[in-house]
């Protein structure tokens, strides 16, 4: 074990944490002042549920003895047989209680990413069901396949940094089908839904950025040269990312907006997530300005024109990110920057790697699309989805948990 290696992740681990709190200010700050508590509150209720979850049964189901490629086994239920003082085979500089903890902050923020899809009409009750069932049907499974020791897409060589597949694509692919099975908020083709606090989606915005270094460069698991690579990689596409999205708000409405900026940087960083270990510094930029014209194309055009109401772009951002995302992998990956990458990206004339990252996106998919169906209908055994249309024109605030996120504000929204 390699003290300066476990301290580094730990170090990580924690800005990893820090992300979730600043998802709730982002998605936040977002919504309509009458639903602002609810939102944050979705996230609060994943940080203290994944928590519990990944210790009784997540880890084990994500990093235990291998079944079919599918899905771990049981032998660390409850963390039984793991030493602090032991490592694994995952990362043998680091104590296993330090890849617990790494580990367990990637599943808590990824379920918190769907809860965008679904702002201002899904019952509390029926999301916190709805992502208990989630992280046992997709998120583990997923976890497994891809990074887990047997996992299916790893031994196809498919290769996912720091959660391209695991995290953003299925979450943001759960979203979409959410929004889609909820349908429409009340009055949206009618209503204009105005951003309620722009200095909350950019104080968000910013401590996704900072927790993003650790998710990252901590993907390296080891405080050495591969961590700052990413590091270097991940601040390059979020920023050309940002650059690109105030071009596009000049272009389109003649002003660079705060809430394009913040988001401009969110989409970079998802885009880069799965190939920031693998992909030279130069493809960075490549990515980012690639990433913020595809989602801002599925935020305001396509999204309208389907009429799907994916209420804060969990699919526009972190679907659509990470598929670009996965794919730039298979372009611009060499095998000289990782060797976890087994062959060289399409850009250097080979193909299988490639290959095996369309595979893994259309898998992480048909996952993503199924675990979720299944994860509904188990959830309308116990309650509906949506809340009475009273409670929607009221506030989710005020319904779901009867507080006011300003309660001396008699203004309008």
């Amino acid at each position: 074990m390699n003290t300066g290696d476990n301290g580094f992740v730990l170090i990580c681990a924690a800005l990893v944490f820090f992300m979730t709190p600043g998802l709730a200010f982002f998605y936040g700050g977002l919504v309509r002042r009458k639903n602002v508590v609810n939102t944050m509150m979705d996230c609060a209720g994943i940080m203290g549920l994944s928590v519990v979850l990944w210790i009784v049964c997540g880890f084990s189901l994500s990093f235990g003895t291998d079944h079919g490629g599918v899905i771990g086994g049981l032998d660390y239920i409850g963390l039984n047989g793991l030493r602090f003082d032991e490592t694994l085979s995952y990362a043998p500089t680091i104590s296993s209680m330090t890849y617990v903890v790494f580990q367990m902050m990637f599943a808590m923020i990824t379920p918190a990413l769907i809860t965008g899809a679904v702002a201002g009409r899904m019952r509390y009750k029926a999301l916190f069901i709805f992502i208990l069932l989630w992280s046992l049907v997709v998120y583990y499974p997923m976890a497994h396949m891809v990074w887990g020791s047997g996992g299916f897409l790893a031994e196809l060589g498919a290769v996912d940094f720091a959660g391209g597949n695991v995290v953003h694509i299925s979450s943001g692919i759960s979203g979409l089908v959410l929004a889609i099975l909820l349908g429409r908020r009340s009055g949206v083709e009618h209503r204009s839904y105005r951003v309620h606090n722009i200095p909350f989606v950019f104080l968000g915005a910013a401590m996704l950025w900072f927790g993003w270094f650790g998710f990252n460069a901590g993907s390296a698991l080891g405080a050495n040269g591969l961590a700052a690579h990413a590091f270097l990689t991940s601040a390059l596409a979020s920023g050309t990312a940002l650059l690109v999205w105030m071009l596009i708000d000049v272009i389109k409405g003649g002003k660079p907006t705060l809430v394009g900026a913040s988001t401009g940087l969110v989409v970079g960083l998802v885009a880069i997530t799965p190939g920031a270990g693998f992909v030279p510094v130069w493809a960075a930029i490549v990515i980012g300005a690639v990433v913020s014209p595809l989602c801002y194309f599925m935020m305001n055009f396509l999204k309208k024109k389907l009429k799907i109401d994916d209420a804060l772009d969990a699919f526009g951002c972190h679907g659509i990110g990470g598929i670009w995302g996965g794919i730039a992998t298979g372009l611009f990956a060499r095998t000289d920057i990782n060797s976890v990458a087994q062959w060289n990206g399409l850009v250097y004339g080979e193909t299988r790697l490639f290959v095996a990252q369309l595979i893994s996106i259309l898998v992480t998919i048909g996952v993503a699309v199924a675990g979720t169906l299944v994860c509904v209908g188990i959830t309308r055994i116990f309650t509906k989805l949506r809340v009475e249309h009273k409670d929607e024109l009221l506030g989710l605030d005020a319904t779901q948990h009867g507080e006011n996120a300003y309660p001396s504000f008699n203004g309008l929204d």
